[in-house]
């Protein structure tokens, strides 16, 4: 077995990934022959943690298939003083692929016992937003402007190894050896895209509104809210979303939301329908305790769809019933409004909780 170990000067980029990787987590990525545990081989396993002001690497590299228990040990010894394990995809791969090899050695391991931050995983929420080729670490680089030296893939990598194994030569293991690096490295510096996730997941600082009018391509005039966030933590770079009349761009430390309103007619329906009735020519619904006054040729019992009145206004769209009173075109209708009034553009209450909401939605991608 051989061990490699790296100390380099360390200063944290981003606030972001200071939050993150703080001296109780570590970064690990490990390097294999395939996917099945059973039927492959464990040959690297390379880690980067903080000791002060140094970034530390460590790798285990085994040298043939005899040596995996060996590095097995050395990473679980490793692990111990810490409580938080980063790794890109490691929940979904990394770690059942490591209980299966520590079950084969009965050696005892407590994967269990640690929090997770999983890159890959948390990214994949916003996949749709961000419309990446696919989520791979090199094409999530690519999108972060990260460079690196290493050009192969894990994939490529395995005849390397078979290669290595069979006839051991320095510039073999400095190419394995060089790409687990880079993978270890550059999840630190992966962790900003992050901040993306953390913005739709309601972290911003601040919400400034603005109400906008515009023509639109029907050359008809309409009305925007405009939503313009802060995000808590900076977005390195620039990207935009468009879905069911909202539109979002955000860059840096700024996060400007659009939402086209509504203007014109639409319907309050009161709950408790049975307690009104209908009144068929006024096409509203009055109290039953009103109604009484009503001659009774002129009036009916109200249904759910029929239980309303109506009011004219500019109205705001959410997707659930965040704000009342909420008014909607029929009473089946999947999107609700909310007047637009100056009390909640002076809201930060009101404001906070319907970007919290807008953001949410968009993570459902189709929600309507």
């Amino acid at each position: 077995m051989k061990t490699i170990h790296k100390e380099l000067p360390y200063t944290a980029a981003d606030e972001l990934t200071n939050e993150l990787f703080t001296e109780d987590s570590i970064f690990f990525d490990i390097e294999t022959t395939g996917f099945s545990p059973a039927h492959t081989s464990l040959y690297l396993i390379g880690c980067a943690r903080r000791a002060g002001s140094y970034l530390c690497i460590d790798q285990f590299f085994a040298e043939h298939k005899k040596e995996e228990k060996l590095i097995l040990n050395a990473f679980l010894e490793l692990l111990r003083p810490y409580d938080t394990i980063i790794t890109f995809n490691g929940i979904g791969f990394d770690i059942p692929y490591l209980k299966a090899k520590c079950d084969t050695y009965e050696l005892k391991e407590h994967f269990s016992d640690y929090t997770y931050v999983d890159i890959f995983k948390s990214v994949r929420q916003i996949r749709h937003i961000l419309s990446l080729p696919n989520y791979k670490q090199k094409t999530i680089e690519a999108f972060l402007k990260i460079e690196r030296a290493d050009t192969y893939s894990g994939g490529e990598l395995i005849n390397v190894y078979h290669s290595y194994v069979q006839k051991p030569q320095e510039d073999l293991l400095d190419l394995l050896l060089l790409h687990n690096f880079e993978d270890v490295l550059g999840m630190i510096d992966l962790l900003p895209i992050l901040s993306y996730v953390h913005l739709f997941h309601g972290r911003f600082l601040s919400v400034t509104p603005a109400v906008n009018e515009l023509t639109s391509y029907r050359n008809t005039l309409e009305t925007e809210l405009i939503l313009e966030l802060e995000p808590e933590f900076l977005l390195p770079q620039r990207f935009s979303y468009n879905q069911n009349g909202i539109y979002l761009t955000a860059h840096e430390k700024v996060c400007r939301i659009a939402i086209r309103l509504f203007t014109g007619e639409l319907k309050y329906f009161f709950p408790n329908y049975k307690d009104y009735d209908y009144l068929p020519e006024e096409d509203r619904a009055i109290h039953k305790s009103v109604s009484s006054y009503v001659d009774k040729e002129y009036r009916i019992a109200a249904k759910a769809a029929t239980c309303y009145t109506r009011h004219e206004g500019v109205f705001v769209p959410q997707f659930e019933d965040l704000i009342t009173p909420s008014f909607r075109k029929e009473y089946k209708e999947k999107v609700s409004h909310f007047e637009l009034t100056t009390d909640f553009l002076q809201s930060e209450e009101l404001l906070q909780a319907y970007a919290k909401h807008i953001l949410k939605k968009l993570i459902e991608k189709n929600f309507l």
